[in-house]
């Protein structure tokens, strides 16, 4: 069995921790017949999902794994977490190379207990601001095609976000990315109400020009191959709150090896494993790294449904991580509106606390925890999960 070297370059921590082993999977598509780079792309896809999943926090894919591999040995540059490597097995398939990989993860740092809840997340269509750049191979449909393609990455990765595809409908997502902040609050509960997500995220398509053209017009024999631009914007917001808490530009270009008249199916393997496809991919796989690095730790939310007396539906369950017997806080909504006509929401701390006593795939029952009666409790009021010691999870 070849063994992958490990080459540490961080501070070794002197805390004993105990190591908790992964065996993680890891996917890349061979461009141009180039193996090696595929291999080193699947052991870098590998390696950060499992220091995600562990509650690591990844600055970097490249200061993670620096896939310098030769002949049977896999040297890896890698954060002191990764006490041990081991490839378990490769293949190559089709135009796909996939790596599986044994780790063992030091936990050097407090880990994220906020990691064990998944934040559901609305996937929007994104838009395509220049949709003349598109003639170039009739690719029209490269924003729906692109959202598809960023939903599969995001629920095929071991992180703390839950995405919710609402990709069919197109919207018009420019005032969400306006310096104005003129865009429309209520668009963003709608959509979060319909989706049961606490996160709604939007995206626009700003660059696919076509570049320089890589070949000479003199080598008559071979195809015409240009660079070709991918721009995008990404916005996130909180539907609690109706603000946005992140946004992100991404920029890359890769090569459009098609010829000019020939029209290109978005959705088909021959266009996402293409060297200007697999950028793309790139793109989204840093997306969703860094999603998870923006709201992984952040508190889990929720709204109250429904109430009973002292029982209460609230909209998060088995899906979000929710068990029986955890405890919830609840902080009381009020909504105002500013001189300039903005509205902003406001969440006040309240005493109650609420016992989970019936879970389901979307919401759960609650109890009063207290003897005293709940105070002035309303519809839409938020709770939130109260992480009690003995629930945090942490690899130690």
């Amino acid at each position: 069995m070849k063994q992958l070297v490990l080459i540490f370059t961080a501070f070794l921590y002197t805390t004993i921790a105990k190591a908790e082993w992964y065996e993680v999977t890891g996917y890349a598509n061979i461009l141009d017949s180039n193996v090696a780079d595929a291999r080193k792309a699947a052991v870098k896809d590998a390696i950060t999902q499992a220091l995600i999943f562990s509650g690591a926090t990844v600055s970097s894919v490249q200061t993670v794994a620096d896939g310098l591999l030769s002949q049977d040995q896999l040297k890896i540059k890698a954060h002191a977490e990764i006490q041990q490597a081991t490839l378990v097995s490769e293949e190559q398939n089709n135009n796909d190379y996939i790596v599986t990989l044994h780790l063992d993860i030091y936990s050097t740092k407090e880990q994220c207990t906020q990691q064990q809840f998944h934040k559901q997340v609305t996937v929007t269509q994104s838009q395509l601001i220049q949709p003349h750049q598109a003639r170039l191979g009739q690719i029209f449909d490269i924003a729906k095609a692109s959202s598809q393609r960023l939903y599969n990455t995001l629920s095929g990765r071991a992180t703390a976000i839950k995405a919710i595809p609402y990709i069919n409908s197109a919207i018009n997502v420019r005032p969400f990315f306006s310096q104005r902040f003129d865009y429309d609050p209520a668009l963003i509960e709608t959509l979060s109400n319909n989706s049961n997500s606490q996160y709604v995220l939007f995206s626009q398509i700003t660059d696919i020009a076509q570049g320089k053209q890589l070949n000479s017009d003199y080598a008559f024999w071979e195809g015409d191959r240009y660079l070709r631009s991918f721009k995008v914007d990404f916005a996130l917001y909180d539907a609690l709150t109706r603000e946005q808490v992140w946004q992100n530009h991404y920029a890359v270009q890769g090569v459009w090896p098609f010829e000019k008249t020939t029209l290109i199916d978005v959705y088909s393997d021959q266009f996402w494993q293409s060297n200007y496809g697999s950028q793309i991919q790139g793109v989204f796989n840093k997306v969703s790294q860094d999603l998870n690095t923006a709201i992984g730790c952040m508190p889990t939310k929720g709204k109250i449904l429904h109430i009973d007396g002292d029982r209460l539906a609230i909209n998060l369950g088995k899906a979000h991580g929710i068990k029986a017997g955890q405890t919830l806080a609840i902080m009381q909504k009020n909504n105002f509106t500013t001189q300039q006509g903005m509205m902003l929401s406001n969440h006040r701390q309240t005493i109650d606390q609420l016992k989970v006593i019936q879970v389901n795939e979307q919401t759960a029952i609650t109890t009063n925890l207290h003897i005293r009666p709940l105070s002035n409790i309303q519809l839409n009021d938020i709770v939130q999960v109260i992480i009690k010691e003995d629930d945090a999870f942490a690899l130690n």
